[in-house]
């Protein structure tokens, strides 16, 4: 057992039967990263450019697409070089590193669909006092507690998995997953504090979603009797709900693969269940909101024209 803490390098092998494939999958996932960037970029200048769009919904807009830049860029490159590499392989820090941005990035989506049903209730519930809960100054500091909660959280468990002994360098996904290199642990025992991390990280995230359907409890009961309620929830809170049910329909699907799939699931199936929260909604959500928001609508007509 004393060679069980040298290992330096975990390779990857969620892409060895589909070898035959990897130019087409190369191209597929480079137009798929080029979209995430054009279509996240795009509503981010857009935003910062229009002082009309400085207001707390699109404020958080804008960091939620900041926020799929950020977790696509820990997945795309890495997962591009692999397509044309013989070998799949990332160093032991390198490995840390993409499982604190991916899992951070996920547990930071959900944080600011949180702080966004947040502002929707104030503005439809409460808006009288919309515009002094919500100013500038408090949305910066609901964004940076928000997002920087599962940051840390996730810095936690990384630090945690980091001191554990592993007994093998593999890893059959087509990233690293922080769950699947504690299992590699050579010591069991030693695992007990990542696990107790790991259900304080669920019970935040879960208190997260309670949280979301809390606001939307008093959302639907004040928009029930009021027309112009019923409007406002149509044209700003429709977009959010659909932006969260892509999410945790994602990794709901994610951690059902996680967990089932490597059983009941050919590879290329896994495969796409694993990345399909890196893939749907940074593509989705911008699309979503460019689309159904009037005033952004208008802006990026504005600017295509």
């Amino acid at each position: 057992m004393d060679n069980v803490s040298v290992i330096k390098i975990f390779y990857l092998s969620g892409l060895t039967e589909s070898v035959n494939y990897r130019f087409i999958l190369f191209f597929l996932s480079l137009l798929c990263y080029c979209v995430i960037l054009l279509v996240n970029i795009t509503l981010i200048v857009t935003i910062i450019l229009d002082k009309n769009l400085h207001e707390p919904m699109y404020i958080l807009l804008c960091v939620f697409c900041m926020n799929s830049l950020y977790g696509t860029t820990g997945f795309f490159p890495k997962f591009l070089w692999d397509l044309l590499s013989p070998v799949h392989v990332i160093s032991y820090s390198g490995c840390l590193i993409q499982v604190q941005v991916l899992y951070s990035f996920a547990g930071g989506d959900l944080s600011i669909l949180a702080v966004m049903a947040y502002d929707r209730y104030v503005a439809i519930c409460r808006p009288l006092e919309y515009h002094n809960i919500m100013s500038q100054r408090n949305i910066l500091k609901l964004v940076c507690f928000f997002w920087s909660t599962p940051f840390c959280l996730m810095a936690i468990n990384v630090s945690l998995t980091s001191r554990l002994k592993l007994c093998s360098p593999y890893i059959a996904r087509l990233f690293c997953v922080n769950w699947i290199i504690v299992r590699l642990s050579c010591f069991p025992a030693e695992t007990i504090v990542n696990n107790i991390s790991t259900y304080i990280t669920m019970l935040v995230y879960v208190s997260l979603g309670v949280f979301i359907v809390w606001s939307y409890i008093y959302l639907i009961r004040t928009c029930v009797n009021s027309i112009e309620n019923r409007a406002k929830f149509m044209q700003t809170c429709v977009p959010h709900l659909l932006s969260l049910i892509t999410f945790l329909l994602t990794i709901f699907f994610d951690f059902i693969n996680l967990r089932f799939g490597s059983k009941y699931l050919p590879q290329h199936l896994q495969n796409f269940a694993e990345i399909e929260f890196l893939v749907i909604p940074p593509v989705m959500n911008p699309l979503i909101y460019g689309f159904k928001l009037t005033e952004i609508r208008k802006r990026l007509l504005v600017f295509t024209s």
